[in-house]
């Protein structure tokens, strides 16, 4: 190539329209003569001279070829090799010394785009996006990004003045990934991509898929971050949890919505950021019992009504809150204190703002082309094309990052029956049936299923969690037994009718008692959650404490029954924030809960009480050790629809005492009742949720009952228990209190 290119491809660079600016910009030979050329692209420049990098000799000054700023020139023909080199540059007066971004070679290894081409890269994350490195002895910032339909791409930043003209890059074929070295780039720059299509058009400007940082909102460029710019000190959490086993650890879960916990009033009410919520809500979770917290998405998203369910940047921690490192020591404190993080992941949909992942290149790269596969209606939001490889591996690569760069402990995966169902929430004719006919997603569920074999082999100590509202099969069951994988699933079905049974008058109870009970008849076919979670105390449902009939102290003592009823019902449990003190408002994303109220002594004892079913039920093994096991669960009275009363027993492993449950849930006092139980002994009153510690009447049994010997339903003895009005009591024997052997039945 001669030292001027020709009139087409210098039009092409300075307009920003040539597809491979390395060919042109940079070092080349220019010609059989063994001497070379180098050219740059800097407008604004008064001159440019190219200076050998280790001497810092002059090896040749360039000549300005275009008035926008296109310089070229030979070398000196002393050069007769390629050599590492810098540009000395001087613009009104000024001089100074920079490194070429067209000097370097390619930034990906072929590994890595064969990898990525072929959507098997586990760990997409290290290579696309940006990445602050050194290259050759120089510090800048690699930039990666796939756009395999794109005309052009360019890194646009506030390192460059947003020209597009300045840095496009590099694309490697076959696979669509365009990359860039930008030297002297540093943590915290901001930039974007500019995206030609296929025609030529200028896109809105992209933000960065792979970002780890973002803008605060309603500002959108991503970030260049400084990954390794925290020390963790979780390493005996993370040793700890290995040895878990999940399905028989007790597991209680407060959700939280971190920009509604609680604001800073003296500061217009600002939010809270990650550092000063791990001073306030780790030792208030700790105080109340909880073992883990679930955070609302915190994936970047545009629009704080989403709650975070739509994001945008799935690799950045919202900056609302505070940086990366940030959200690191809010983990990192979580885990000190003994207290789990679960993360809601959301890979089903994402909304179409102009910066995102819609058409990003100009094409349907991230979603489905055709509405009936890819646009939700209900939330008007873009859907993944979980077939597409790369997608595929963006997805997957997002899980990982979680688990693996932010300690994460658990990922709750939203709206599964949305990505299982090609017909989710559609008419007929609105959707497009799978290869075989069927309304399964195919493509989903093989996506869900790797995302699951990969959290479980390459995290240990991990979980996931299906928010799946459909009988779907074997959600819970492994992958090579023919399941989905998740290590558990929300029970919607104990939710809607134990939430429709405990909002009836009493009085009507009685002709209800199935929605009472019904959970029992699949409580063991998955390894379910208990979940009383934001969804229910938004839009228009009002809260769980207004749902409760009656006048407020029927509500009160309403609530504390449910709560008993919960606690003790095979699962594992899940409790939204402000559900803890019964916040009688519904929930508002745009305001801190109500704090004031406990001030109020019924708000308090609600508090009191599920501090105390938190360590009840860490502390009774038959509680927790057989949650997701028939064994673990056997019925005491499930019949007594006239009096709207259920008993029944908890058991855990074979050296573990069994655990007696009574809920009485009308307000009638209920002497003498009859219970069957296992064994003779004296059966101590472990909680009573009618105590007047907990704002109740304090009708109860006085500490405990001893067992007769009368057969009962099955059982060999029986307790005459007192039941309290609108209670659940829970009762268990004394280990040092030695029994007769029981009568046979």
């Amino acid at each position: 190539m001669s030292i001027i290119p020709s009139k087409t491809l210098i039009d092409a660079i300075v307009t920003g329209e040539h597809g491979d600016p390395f060919a042109v910009l940079g070092m080349h030979p220019a010609g059989p003569g063994g001497t070379w050329v180098v050219r740059a692209f800097l407008p604004s420049v008064d001159r440019v001279q190219v200076l050998h990098h280790d001497t810092g000799a002059v090896a040749g000054d360039l000549e300005r070829i275009h008035p926008e700023g296109l310089f070229a020139g030979a070398l000196d023909s002393q050069y007769r090799e390629r050599f590492a080199y810098r540009l000395r540059v001087t613009r009104d007066g000024h001089t100074w010394d920079m490194d070429d971004p067209y000097g370097f070679l390619t930034v990906l290894g072929d590994l890595d785009v064969h990898l990525m081409g072929e959507g098997a890269h586990l760990r997409p994350y290290e290579k696309l996006g940006s990445h602050l490195t050194e290259l050759g002895g120089v510090s800048g910032a690699t930039f990666a990004v796939w756009a395999p339909n794109a005309k052009r791409v360019a890194v646009v930043g506030d390192f460059n003045d947003w020209d597009g003209r300045r840095h496009p890059m590099r694309l490697r074929g076959g696979v669509g990934i365009w990359e860039i070295f930008i030297p002297a780039v540093g943590p915290g720059a901001k930039y974007k991509f500019e995206v030609k299509d296929a025609n030529g058009a200028r896109l809105p400007l992209k933000m960065d898929p792979y970002s780890f940082a973002t803008e605060m909102r309603p500002q959108t460029a991503s970030l260049v971050y400084a990954e390794n710019d925290y020390s963790w000190g979780d390493d005996e959490w993370l040793i700890g949890r290995k040895r878990h086993s999940h399905r028989r650890a007790p597991i209680t879960i407060y959700e939280v919505h971190l920009g509604s916990w609680k604001r800073v009033a003296g500061q217009g009410d600002r939010f809270m950021t990650y550092r000063e919520l791990a001073e306030e809500l780790i030792p208030y979770v700790r105080d109340i019992g909880f073992t883990h917290i679930e955070l609302l998405p915190i994936s970047e998203h545009p629009f704080d009504g989403s709650w975070g369910y739509q994001p945008i940047g799935l690799y950045a921690p919202t900056s609302r809150f505070g940086s990366p490192s940030d959200f690191k020591y809010f983990v990192d404190r979580c885990h000190q204190a003994g207290i789990g993080v679960l993360l809601d992941w959301v890979p089903a949909h994402f909304p179409s703002d102009p910066h995102g992942l819609g058409r990003f290149d100009g094409t349907a790269l991230y979603e489905h082309a055709d509405p009936r596969q890819g646009f939700h209606h209900d939330w008007n939001t873009l859907i993944y094309n979980f077939g597409r490889r790369e997608v595929a591996n963006f997805l997957l690569g997002n899980a990982l990052f979680w688990l693996e760069r932010y300690h994460i402990d658990g990922l709750r995966v939203d709206a599964v029956a949305s990505m299982l169902y090609l017909d989710y929430s559609r008419r007929e004719g609105e959707w497009i049936p799978n290869q075989y006919g069927g309304r399964e997603n195919l493509e989903a569920i093989g996506l869900l299923r790797r995302m699951n074999e990969l959290a479980y082999t390459e995290l240990s100590g991990a979980i996931t969690v299906a928010e799946e509202s459909t009988a779907w099969p074997a959600v819970t069951l492994p992958v090579y037994l023919g399941g989905l994988g998740f290590g558990f699933k929300w029970n919607m079905g104990w939710m809607h009718d134990s939430l429709r049974y405990i909002a009836r008058d009493p009085i009507h109870r009685r002709y209800h008692h199935n929605e009472l009970t019904f959970s029992l008849v699949y409580a063991f076919n998955e390894n379910f959650v208990l979940s009383l979670s934001h969804d229910e105390v938004v839009h228009g449902k009002g809260s769980i404490l207004a749902r409760m009939p009656g006048d407020a102290w029927r509500q009160f003592a309403n609530l504390r029954a449910y709560y008993g009823f919960m606690w003790t019902h095979p699962g594992k449990k899940l409790l939204f924030m402000g559900c803890e003190f019964a916040q009688g408002r519904e929930w508002n994303h745009d305001a801190g809960l109500d704090w004031h109220l406990l001030d109020i002594s019924w708000h308090v004892g609600v508090q009191r009480l599920v501090r105390d079913l938190n360590r009840l039920y860490r502390t009774l093994p038959a509680l927790y050790e057989r949650d997701s096991e028939a064994e673990g669960f056997r019925w005491i009275q499930a019949d007594d629809s006239e009096n709207s009363v259920v008993a029944f027993l908890r058991q855990g492993g074979p050296d573990t005492l069994p655990v007696v449950v009574v809920c009485n849930l009308t307000p009638n006092v209920r002497a003498a009742y009859q219970l069957g139980v296992p064994g003779l002994g004296f059966y101590a009153e472990l909680l009573n949720t009618d105590a007047e510690y907990y704002g109740g009447s304090n009708v109860g049994n006085r500490g405990g009952v001893r067992a007769e010997p009368e057969p009962w339903l099955g059982q060999p003895c029986s307790l005459f228990v007192t039941l309290p009005p609108l209670s659940t009591v829970v009762f268990q024997r004394r280990v040092e209190d030695e029994p007769e052997a029981p009568p046979k039945a």
